[in-house]
């Protein structure tokens, strides 16, 4: 029996590259914009770093990571979510000290041993951005607008809804309120709100059982208890989002699975991929960075997007779905169009035209018949009588119009013009 992919790993084949290839393509272009810089972290990570950053209480540290014991003995974890492992970054190389505010972005797969389902995998992909060294309430406007932006060149719809988690100084009285909120429920809760209802109240909120959910509707609203500070920030919050045009709800109820967020919370929603709404989600999170032994007084908020979910949205639009094409098909007809072929082609390369022909020497007809299938533009066809009289022909795949173009036997300024003139086209 042959070997294949683990449950919940996919492998993503060359059809759908193209797809991955767009969305990573727009988010460099827009983050880049707004003079963000790229970090790779490593896939593997002490495990400490994710049970101090995202909580011990959450699903994920839980129930999901990916947990082992190296052969040195240490207790070692495949990333789950990329804000910790760059925050450990830029506290390991005190990027603080090279420029007051940092604005990173990484993209890269994440591990979670979940049920799979549509949009969700054990294995997945997250582009990941912070900003760390401003609690200014525009900087998460302005980050939610960078977002909105990616979402809106890459043609997708979705809608914002957004909260404020509130910070330590007035959530402990939220806190409270929802634990007497819990103890005069009527109807039975989960193991896991039973047990989080004293430890961690707020985690009941995200759970995703349909009883309970059923019962906290009913739950205070942590925006009621919001101290003067945090009520301020989450009004110029939202402020700054209609100057700035983007369209938002609030939604009291939504707290986000990790235990780091403080005050800003938001998530990009849309309803064409069931139960998996969420394309993108973030937050602020003031306290990690000295949480995980940073300047403890260093403020950041960023967001995550799931390319799988993404790729998924892009799918069903008609126009990403046509198939890619490329640029120039070469086809040679005989021993010497053949080494004439293989030189333009790889001059043609060289000179930024995607182009290819057959190796093998087939048929015209044959060779025709690839070209369609590589979706070409164009064929430059070459043939004995092509190089008697110095005449190659140039079809035009679309229109089937042709033309002959004159060939020298400089080759590499010949294909250097031939290339000018496709990628002019």
């Amino acid at each position: 029996m042959s070997i294949k992919a683990l449950k919940g790993f996919k492998d993503i084949l060359p059809t759908e590259v193209h797809t991955w290839q767009r969305i990573e393509k727009v988010a460099r272009d827009i983050f880049h914009r707004f003079e963000f810089s790229e970090i790779k972290v490593p896939i593997l990570e002490k495990t400490k770093l994710f049970s101090r950053s995202i909580g011990e209480a959450t699903d994920i540290v839980e129930k999901e990571m990916y947990t082992f014991t190296d052969r040195n003995g240490s207790s070692i974890t495949m990333r789950p979510e990329g804000t910790a492992s760059v925050l450990r970054a830029f506290i390991e190389h005190s990027l603080h000290a090279l420029q007051p505010i940092q604005k990173l972005y990484t993209i890269g797969p994440m591990f979670r041993h979940e049920r799979p389902q549509k949009g969700r995998l054990r294995q997945f992909h997250q582009i990941s951005v912070e900003v760390l060294g401003t609690d200014l309430p525009r900087q998460d406007a302005e980050l939610i607008a960078m977002a909105w932006l990616l979402l809106t060149e890459l043609r997708l719809t979705v809608s914002l809804e957004i909260n404020s988690l509130g910070c330590p100084a007035c959530r402990p009285e939220f806190n409270q309120a929802l634990i007497d909120f819990l103890a005069s429920c009527e109807g039975p809760l989960c193991e896991d709100c039973q047990r989080r209802r004293q430890t961690n109240p707020l985690r009941v909120l995200d759970c995703k059982d349909e009883n309970c959910q059923e019962q906290y509707k009913a739950a205070p609203s942590i925006i009621d208890h919001l101290c003067p500070a945090c009520t301020d920030h989450f009004q110029a919050v939202q402020d700054g989002l209609t100057l700035l045009e983007i369209p938002y709800k609030s939604n009291s109820r939504m707290v986000r699975g990790l235990d780091y967020y403080t005050r800003t919370t938001f998530e990009l929603v849309t309803d064409a991929l069931g139960a998996q709404s969420a394309v993108g989600a973030g937050g602020r999170y003031d306290g990690l960075v000295g949480q995980l032994d940073g300047p403890k007084d260093m403020p950041g908020i960023g967001f995550a997007m799931g390319i799988e979910r993404l790729v998924l949205l892009l799918e069903q639009q008609t126009e990403t779905s046509e198939p890619q094409g490329i640029d120039i098909f070469v086809v040679s007809l005989g021993t010497a169009a053949a080494d004439l072929a293989f030189k333009i082609v790889h001059t043609l390369r060289k000179s930024g035209v995607q182009a290819t022909m057959d190796l093998a020497g087939r048929s015209m007809k044959n060779q025709m018949k690839q070209a369609g299938r590589n979706n070409a533009r164009y064929t430059l066809i070459i043939g004995e009588d092509e190089l008697t009289k110095g005449q190659l022909v140039l079809r035009d795949m679309q229109t089937r119009e042709q033309e002959e173009i004159a060939f020298t036997d400089e080759i590499t300024p010949w294909s250097k013009a031939l290339a000018a003139k496709l990628l002019n086209k």
